[in-house]
């Protein structure tokens, strides 16, 4: 059986994606219609519990044994028998922007782990998408795929080769842009935020940098009642996109 998911644009530059797992992963990667799926690999469980899903999805179904899925993404890889290749999504850009919801902005954010992270508390705020610079930030991998729990085929990611020309084009485009400091005068939560609004979050340790910093419009931090007055960046992200969903 042939899948019927139409072909991503051509002569279009693409973000590396190869190998999907995890359920929620897969799932939500066959269901989107700019995904192209090539070949799926499913335990005979796991082909039984998403029947309904993967026959929607057109795909033909290649039946595998557990051990050969880990062969495949690692032994360390949770992928609750199911492994999909498919094509990368197409590269977007800032020009690609609806403003139907705010901006995540990665300073040199470079654990997959926690761009994963952010990418699912993104989805689950309503995001429209995530930049990053296209050094020092890393690729849409399956770890990162699996990490965001079927949020990567929700929120567009955008890679910028220059962070503070980007923020430059944010800010034409109308974004107020909030930078996210600890040592910042002002809270988050003092501040009136007005869609639309872009994010902007540092790497853990070193924060903003300082080029970064200038080009936002507020820097706030985030005022926490306990002893520990710091978060994990994916923590803080979900916290700082609650804190704008609210307003």
């Amino acid at each position: 059986m042939t899948h019927r998911k139409s072909p991503p644009s051509p002569g279009r530059p693409h973000q590396g994606a190869g190998l999907i797992y995890g359920a929620h992963a897969v799932l939500s990667a066959l269901a989107n219609p700019q995904r192209r799926p090539v070949r799926l690999w499913a335990t005979d469980n796991a082909a039984k519990r998403h029947r309904q899903a993967i026959e929607t999805s057109g795909i033909a179904l290649e039946t595998a044994k557990p051990h050969d899925l880990a062969r495949k993404v690692g032994d360390q890889a949770v992928h609750q028998g199911l492994v999909l290749e498919a094509a990368p999504l197409p590269d977007r850009s800032l020009e690609d922007l609806r403003q139907s919801g705010p901006l995540v902005v990665l300073d040199q954010v470079t654990d997959p782990h926690n761009v994963g992270a952010i990418l699912r508390s993104a989805a689950a705020f309503g995001a429209e998408a995530i930049v990053m610079t296209a050094r020092n930030a890393p690729q849409i991998s399956g770890l990162i795929a699996k990490a965001a729990s079927g949020a990567v085929e929700h929120v567009a990611v955008i890679r910028v080769t220059n962070l503070a020309r980007a923020l430059g084009e944010m800010a034409d485009l109308g974004y107020q842009r909030i930078g996210l400091d600890g040592a910042a005068e002002v809270s988050l939560d003092a501040i009136s935020i007005l869609p639309p609004a872009a994010l902007v979050l540092g790497a853990e340790g070193k924060g903003l940098r300082e080029l970064t910093a200038r080009h936002c419009d507020h820097l706030a931090r985030l005022d926490l009642p306990g002893p520990i007055k710091s978060l994990n960046v994916s923590n803080a992200a979900a916290l700082a996109l609650h804190i704008a969903a609210s307003r």
